[in-house]
């Protein structure tokens, strides 16, 4: 008897530590971070969104799922998972907001941050925290992380639509982006952290604006349900 209880605390303490909670992205060093995106900055607060403590919170839940478009990772992305909002302040006026994500990628967790402007909602600046993969050079490079600056989930949203019904449309700020030159083996890492820039904005659009873009994914979802029953 003594020696099953001794395996069960052995069992017990070799669980990975995402068995006993759910893994929220922050930033290192939150002070030093938000200073050097914001160098005016005075103050900062952060507040925590958990989806369990959130009005509608399971139905905001499902919405994620729905306009991520793919299924949640059941270790980045669960029920539990806690967000950090940092918002950042000079004097009394809201200057900036920032948010990072967790994303499985090829070589392990891909953290995705973002700062926003708290009037627009249009991204500020778009940068890894965590990323180790055989495009790390590339994604990190200045002409591919530059190409998000002003863009907003309603851009991701019209994508959406513009390949439902005008696939190659000049107004497809999306699909303007030019991926960096990455060997092969670095696409799926390319691709997962498109991923993470979209779930990034639907949750701080959950989070701090209210759900504002939700008419244009409304308007793409409407455009894909009605190509859909033209094909039927």
């Amino acid at each position: 008897m003594k020696s099953l209880v001794m395996c069960l605390m052995v069992a017990v303490l070799a669980l990975p530590q995402y068995a006993f909670a759910a893994i929220g992205c922050t930033l290192s060093n939150p002070a030093e971070d938000l200073k050097y995106l914001y160098p005016e900055m005075t103050t900062y607060k952060e507040d925590l969104n958990e989806f369990p403590r959130l009005k509608n919170g399971a139905e905001l839940f499902s919405a994620l799922r729905e306009r991520l478009g793919s299924d949640l990772d059941p270790i980045y992305e669960t029920f539990e998972t806690p967000y950090t909002v940092y918002s950042v302040f000079k004097g009394e006026s809201k200057i900036g907001v920032v948010h990072g994500v967790n994303v499985p990628g090829k070589g392990g967790v891909i953290q995705v941050f973002l700062s926003m402007d708290p009037q627009t909602a249009a991204i500020r600046r778009f940068f890894f925290q965590r990323l180790e993969s055989p495009a790390a050079r590339q994604l990190r490079s200045k002409e591919f992380l530059n190409q998000f600056e002003g863009l907003t989930l309603g851009d991701f949203y019209k994508h959406d639509y513009y390949i439902t019904v005008d696939p190659g449309a000049k107004a497809d700020k999306v699909a303007a982006i030019t991926p960096p030159s990455f060997d092969p083996s670095g696409r799926p890492d390319y691709e997962a952290s498109l991923r993470g820039i979209r779930k990034n904005l639907i949750l701080i659009d959950f989070f701090v604006y209210g759900k504002k873009f939700e008419p244009y994914f409304e308007r793409a979802k409407q455009a894909a349900e009605k190509a859909k029953a033209r094909k039927e």
